[in-house]
């Protein structure tokens, strides 16, 4: 489709983003609200099938009701041309599979902070009753400032309308990235998207896919059988939770995952929490504060400590000397008086002896008075 080209009669197609096997994506100009959009504009093949267009604009309907800060936002929809088209609000940024075919893998705290961006925004379509059931890399748009926005709910389904023996000839999602029961052909369940969120999880962390194969099939089959490599023999500064937590949203059976892209979520906020705990903790620079017991100093070189109490040197060994425990002389009561009197209570007594010897002469007194009466 040539550049330029106006869609119903408000939406100019300015510049070509990407593609994919199901449709072309442009950068294009809203004339009426006079505001940058991206179209997604379906490949012939689909657009020309009648019942596809028909579900794709009641799948584009819900989709276009959700609102998140980490969901592409809907805008509008039509055919035109002979071509089905989605508009979306757009955005700057990169894909998240663009990156890690440019990065290789991500660090861990990285992984956390987008994945569960990533679990925010589909877990609030789980919640709306839709799956997004094509989770994968390409669907993350990362924007400059690391938000995570997720795109392409086109092909999500409503819940409501997926029945419990529902199955199907058509696969819906990337076969590197889709679950088990999709690989059956089975209905996608909110557990579907948790797995895919963990097949991402696990090319994020190692660099590569759990399952690789030449084919579709083979691939369907690894899903539903294979168990995924160990992820610490790629990359081993993986903390031993965070892999326990992916081999569980991996398990071959819905009900062994986490229902919910928000479940997952809130424990990914869990590891993430406790890494942030465990880099402070285990900083390898020291602070004035991390140790107030401890004084290390330097052996033959300058310490530098700045206004932030960080302390720095060059190429110096620091070794921890012996604390000497400095005690400063008391003076006590017991250094003026060697006797150790208490003279306040002696003389209390001795008034009271003073005050009791001088009622003898007053009783003596009134009894003899008594006598000669």
């Amino acid at each position: 489709m040539a550049d330029n080209l106006i869609l119903n009669k408000r939406y100019q197609l300015e510049e070509r983003l990407g593609s994919g096997g199901m449709a072309v994506i442009y950068r294009a100009r809203d004339l009426t609200l006079e505001r940058q959009v991206a179209i997604k504009i379906l490949r012939e093949s689909y657009s020309a099938d009648a019942e596809f267009r028909q579900r794709f604009h009641q799948e584009a309907k819900a989709a276009a009701n959700l609102s998140h800060p980490n969901i592409i936002t809907i805008h509008d929809f039509g055919y035109d041309s002979g071509r089905l088209f989605i508009i979306m609000e757009y955005l700057p940024g990169t894909d998240l599979k663009s990156l890690l075919q440019r990065r290789g893998k991500f660090s861990v705290d990285e992984t956390l902070e987008l994945m569960i961006q990533a679990c925010a925004g589909v877990g609030y379509a789980h919640r709306a009753g839709l799956i997004h059931c094509d989770i994968k890399p390409h669907n993350f748009i990362i924007t400059p400032d690391k938000r995570l926005k997720v795109t392409d709910f086109g092909i999500a389904r409503a819940l409501a309308s997926i029945q419990p023996e529902e199955k199907t000839d058509v696969v819906w999602g990337s076969p590197q990235y889709f679950s088990p029961e999709q690989a059956a052909g089975n209905a996608p369940s909110p557990a579907s998207d948790v797995y895919s969120l963990g097949i991402v999880m696990y090319e994020m962390l190692t660099g590569q896919l759990p399952f690789n194969a030449d084919s579709a099939v083979e691939l369907a089959k690894l899903h539903r059988e294979a168990l995924p490599p160990p992820m610490h023999r790629f990359n081993p500064t993986i903390p031993r939770e965070l892999e326990q937590t992916i081999i569980k949203v991996l398990s071959k059976e819905p009900s062994l995952r986490y229902r919910t892209a928000d479940q997952l979520g809130r424990v990914l906020v869990h590891l993430s929490t406790k890494n942030n705990n465990f880099l402070a903790e285990h900083s390898s620079v020291p602070t004035q504060a991390s140790s107030p017991l401890k004084q290390p100093q330097a052996s033959s070189s300058t310490v530098k400590i700045s206004s932030a109490g960080n302390i720095s040197s060059a190429s110096q060994t620091l070794r921890p000397q012996p604390q000497v425990k400095q005690t400063t002389p008391q003076i006590t009561l017991s250094d003026k008086n060697p006797l150790n009197i208490d003279w306040i209570t002696t003389l209390l007594a001795l008034l009271a002896l003073v005050m009791v010897g001088g009622l003898i002469p007053f009783f003596l007194w009134i009894y003899l008075l008594f006598q000669n009466s």
